[in-house]
């Protein structure tokens, strides 16, 4: 199922609903399954009575007690029968819901724009996903378990009870429902408890995961003690919020008891005193008294269990609140694919504001040429990587349009727009995998001719196959294991086996030493040719054989030409090559 256009649900019980809406059988046969075990306990209970009634007979000879222990017998093995088949079901229904759901989310969080994960920790938005998962098998859990068993029970002791003696019934009915309500109640005023325990726990791991991920610049700042401390404090809150989660439920329990002794002494004896004027049987006092207690402990358990569910609503709650949001970026309705053959740019008239107010482009009209190679050049702040995010539809203009080969960019894919695009940016992104597949990842029907022809382009065969194990090594998280030189080139390679017709670089030399960047701007040169090639360049040098130059400063562009003529004009571009230039000879 696609959700990158179909919204989550944003609060937990629609949410929920959706995923038993997938599998309606399965989750109904389990209640059905479950109902009717319960419904066997409660005549095994039934079964016992006949058994005392007839064992309590004057006449023991000729008593009967034959057919009701085979009764007691058989419910009792239909009882448990049908607890296991139940639990077999339940749990098919409870994983298969697990997996569906993560990947849900998964898809709904990736859908969001780069805007919307700078403002959130990665880890924390992982944790998320996980824990909401693992609460939704609990609550599903619960349901099964927890609170359509004693629901059955208490309608099955009514009806019982109602057979023996109807005012027994009519007591236990209301005694019940009066203990039930104010758990209930009581449950639900702990809402808001709950949530902020929720909230509280998912900040304190989310701050605890930014620390282990820059767990280099703690070191190098000497700052262990004061991340502890930090930690600490954040640790401190949320367990203060969980012991008053904790003892919430635990007062709950203390209502209940109560409870359970004032309508379980007075049932009892209620039925002692009709057993003594001999208006029930003796087998009466024995089913009056357990279905009593059993009643009332599964009441205390159905409440409880509210009560827990209440606090994993709480968790899903707050991760809808935040994944679940709806998309900053769409795809329209029905979205065509991009056809990019050439890859020829258009901006008209294009405006974008970031969400605090600041204006990065006001009405911004360019255009690049198919197989054109233009460098991106300005001060930090002038625009450049806003620009080349523009293009991969990273966030949405506000005014204007893009096009390639004609086509508006917000009217395709984002998928089909993208595989249309080769980038290999400054920080290269590296799975935990293994040289291979990280090199693959560009397209992943590639053969491993074209990975390995890839890997000689960008000069980077020699090196892996120095590796331990070659192109099986893994790179570690994030590429750890390789220098950066060694994952840039990794990135170059990616871009090799992509094949798009566009290609964007930003500051792909960047990690490089001297010689290690000339064979690299060799291999670039041969992977530029015959495409459209954005580049973003703080070292000019790299930008002299290009094409064009266009200078940006605040969103606005101030030079636009070809580098020799820009160097010649005596403008801003020609300031900061000198600049370099004497720089470099220093």
């Amino acid at each position: 199922m696609n959700l990158t256009n179909s919204p989550l649900p944003q609060k937990a019980v629609p949410f929920l609903y959706l995923y038993i809406k997938r599998r309606p059988w399965l989750f109904g046969s389990v209640f059905v399954i479950i109902m009717g075990a319960a419904s066997a306990a409660v005549g095994v209970q039934y079964a016992m009575k006949l058994l005392v009634d007839a064992m309590d007979s004057t006449i023991r000879s000729s008593a009967n007690v034959w057919w009701p222990l085979g009764l007691f017998l058989a419910l009792m093995t239909v009882e448990n029968l049908l607890w296991r088949l139940g639990g077999w079901q339940g749990s098919r229904a409870i994983v298969a819901s697990g997996v569906d759901l993560r990947l849900d989310l998964f898809e709904h969080l990736t859908g969001h724009s780069m805007r919307y994960f700078n403002q959130h920790f990665s880890g924390a938005l992982g944790n998320r996903i996980t824990s909401t998962a693992s609460a939704t098998g609990e609550i599903f859990a619960t349901m099964f378990w927890r609170i359509l068993p004693p629901i059955t029970d208490f309608l099955g002791a009514i009806i019982v009870l109602t057979t023996i003696r109807w005012q027994m019934g009519l007591g236990l009915m209301l005694a019940v429902l009066f203990v039930a309500s104010v758990l209930i109640i009581f449950g639900i005023r702990g809402r808001r408890i709950h949530d902020y325990y929720a909230r509280r726990s998912s900040d304190a791991s989310g701050k605890m995961i930014d620390v282990v991920s820059n767990v280099w610049t703690v070191k190098a700042f000497s700052a262990r003690y004061r991340e502890k401390n930090r930690l600490s404090r954040e640790l401190n809150r949320e367990a203060k919020a969980h012991r008053r989660s904790w003892m919430y439920v635990e007062l709950a329990r203390v209502i209940h008891d109560l409870c359970l002794v004032v309508t379980g002494a007075g049932m009892l004896i209620w039925s002692i005193l009709l057993w003594r004027a001999s208006s029930i049987s003796t087998g009466d006092v024995v089913i009056v008294s357990t279905l009593t207690f059993r009643i009332l402990h599964g009441s205390r358990d159905l409440a409880l269990a509210l009560v827990g569910t209440a606090q994993q609503f709480g968790i899903i709650n707050e991760t809808l609140k935040v994944i679940a949001q709806p998309h900053s970026v769409k795809d329209p309705d029905a979205p065509s694919a991009l056809a990019a053959k050439s890859g020829h740019i258009v901006f008209e008239q294009v405006s974008y504001t970031y969400p605090d107010g600041h204006k990065v482009f006001d009405q911004l009209s360019f255009e690049i040429k198919a197989g054109e190679r233009v460098g991106l050049v300005g001060a930090s702040g002038a625009g450049k990587s806003t620009l080349i995010g523009l293009i991969q539809r990273l966030d949405d203009i506000q005014g204007g349009q893009i096009l390639i080969d004609g086509q508006r960019i917000d009217q395709v894919s984002q998928d089909s727009l993208r595989a249309n695009i080769s980038v290999v940016p400054q920080d290269i992104a590296l799975f935990h995998r293994s040289v291979f597949e990280n090199i693959r990842y560009g397209r992943p029907e590639a053969s491993k001719e074209e990975v390995y022809s890839a890997a000689r382009d960008a000069y980077c065969d020699a090196f892996i196959r120095g590796l331990p194990k070659g192109y099986r090594t893994i790179v570690g998280e994030k590429g750890i294991r390789l220098s950066g030189g060694q994952r840039q080139r990794l990135g170059i390679a990616r871009a090799f086996v992509k094949d798009a017709p566009i290609l964007i670089l930003d500051e792909a030399t960047s990690a490089l030493d001297s010689e290690s960047e000339q064979e690299i701007q060799s291999a670039l040169a041969s992977l530029m040719q015959g495409r459209t090639v954005l580049a973003i360049a703080h070292r000019l040098s790299t930008l002299a054989s290009f094409d064009r130059i266009i200078v940006l400063k605040h969103g606005k562009i101030i030079e636009d030409g070809p580098p020799d003529l820009l160097r010649a004009n005596g403008g801003p571009f020609a300031e900061a090559w000198h600049l370099q230039a004497n720089s470099l000879d220093n």
